[in-house]
């Protein structure tokens, strides 16, 4: 697909003449000759680059102000500014302000080309790495204000400090090598390299080249591994509980004296390597079911660090949901869009046995499959998943032989309610504002009615 590039500058001729060479690039152009053309151009349809004038004669702002408006809201967009009146000051306010070069006219043809090629080269640069980190998990921030959050957060930063080897448990999509990723990044050895080993994922053939490296011979080429990869950084061993079990004697060795032997080899290799482990096994059990290596287990949890399952911090879901959606517009350029309050009832009830990355995964869904003639940003309940619904109660299910069919209809009516607002308030744990928000009722008409039925709710 060609790229998209808006052209602003208020002399039709210089517009004109910058399109004609960028489009017999086989570039695709559009033009405006205001800073209010321009503006409504970019919000139509995000360009793959934009060529600004300074000087515009007959506009609200002048292109200095237009760069300013354009990166305060598609701060991703690169613009090549152009003038004909040019300075050194001028210069480098654009650069200040986020500007990606600048052109004086009469322009050379060849300097266009390349500035306009090198632009958007570095701006799809940029946009690949931001998504492989957001697709990859290579988060480093933990997301959410509840005091599970909180409380886990404050022990990373604080055993980050340290040297001293941490093992995180939690349950799997919880977010364990977000908060490993955080301890190093938080650390002395956050200009070094992070290296992640999933253990879960190496077959018990390749296991020991894979983290000590090996020596070419006539069957195999020489290999790097892992823990010389990550000399000076941090090792994270992920799921560490699937290491084989030989395989874990050999990395006690490593953990007492950073010091081992390549595959095939026989020089010992001294490393300086931090190790973070993570597990959503019960590694105590796997102790006594002689899967794991008790010696490895004391040299690894050292520091634990236990990371709690969505379920249990339901109250960071909306600001996690949140920002996936922000994220991932921001990564792919798709339209930013909002969940509205009855999507985020929805994900509020939700019990998400995938955890954090089932989420995730969810609004990224989200974005990707929202109707593109959908003119509105928000995301209503009914473009959520089914699988979603999968936990609504049972327990309001009547047949034809229950008690409220043998009621009259007030009757029937006054009992339905009562017991349905009482599983909807156990459902969102006796919050009322999340109540009212999913059954549609203002929270003081809510109450009023819980009042009334003799429902308790908080």
């Amino acid at each position: 697909m060609a790229h998209d590039i808006l052209i602003v500058d208020d002399e039709k001729d210089i517009r004109a003449l910058i399109s004609g060479i960028l489009e017999d690039e086989g570039y695709t152009t559009r033009q405006a000759g205001s800073s209010q053309e321009a503006l409504s151009e970019v919000s139509a349809r995000r360009p793959s680059l934009v060529v600004l004038d300074i000087w515009m004669d007959e506009s609200d702002h002048d292109g200095i102000e237009t760069l300013k408006l354009i990166k305060r809201e598609h701060s991703e967009v690169p613009v090549v500014m152009i003038s004909g009146h040019g300075n050194i000051e001028t210069a480098l306010e654009a650069s200040r302000i986020g500007a990606y070069d600048f052109i004086e006219k009469p322009f050379n043809t060849d300097r266009l080309l390349m500035v306009v090629e090198r632009a958007i080269d570095d701006a799809r640069l940029r946009r690949e790495n931001r998504e492989l980190t957001l697709l990859t998990g290579g988060d480093t921030e933990l997301v959410g204000k509840s005091s599970l959050v909180n409380n886990l957060r404050q022990s990373a930063e604080r055993v980050a400090r340290t040297g001293s080897r941490v093992l995180i448990h939690g349950p799997a999509g919880s977010g364990k090598e977000v908060v490993a990723r955080l301890i190093h990044r938080k650390s002395a050895r956050s200009a070094a390299p992070f290296v992640v080993l999933n253990c879960a994922n190496i077959s018990p053939e390749t296991m020991e080249e894979s983290l000590f490296g090996a020596v070419a011979n006539v069957d195999r080429e020489a290999r790097t591994g892992v823990l010389e990869l990550a000399h000076g950084g941090t090792l994270l061993l992920d799921e560490v509980a699937d290491m084989p079990l030989e395989t874990q004697g050999k990395i006690v060795r490593v953990l007492q004296d950073q010091t081992f032997e390549r595959v095939g080899g026989a020089i010992p290799v001294s490393v300086d390597v931090r190790v973070i482990a993570t597990t959503a096994r019960d590694l105590e059990q796997r102790i006594a079911e002689q899967t794991f290596r008790q010696d490895l287990y004391y040299r690894l949890n050292v520091v634990p660090l236990e990371v709690p399952s969505l379920q249990q911090r339901r109250d960071d879901i909306p600001e996690l949901a949140e920002r996936f959606l922000e994220r991932y517009a921001e990564a792919t350029g798709l339209p930013k869009r909002k969940l509205s309050p009855e999507a985020m009832a929805t994900l509020h009830a939700y019990d998400w046995p995938g955890n954090v990355r089932q989420l995730r995964n969810v609004m990224e869904r989200l974005m990707i499959m929202a109707p593109d003639e959908e003119k509105v940003d928000l995301i209503s309940g009914k473009m959520l998943p089914s699988e979603l619904f999968s936990d609504v109660p049972t327990s309001l299910s009547f047949d034809k032989t229950s008690e409220i069919m043998a009621l009259p209809l007030r009757e029937a009516r006054e009992l339905f309610e009562k017991e349905y607002l009482q599983t909807q308030i156990d459902r969102f744990g006796g919050n009322i504002s999340k109540t009212a928000t999913f059954v549609g009722m203002e929270r003081s008409a809510l109450h009023r009615k819980l009042k009334s039925l003799g429902v308790s709710g908080q």
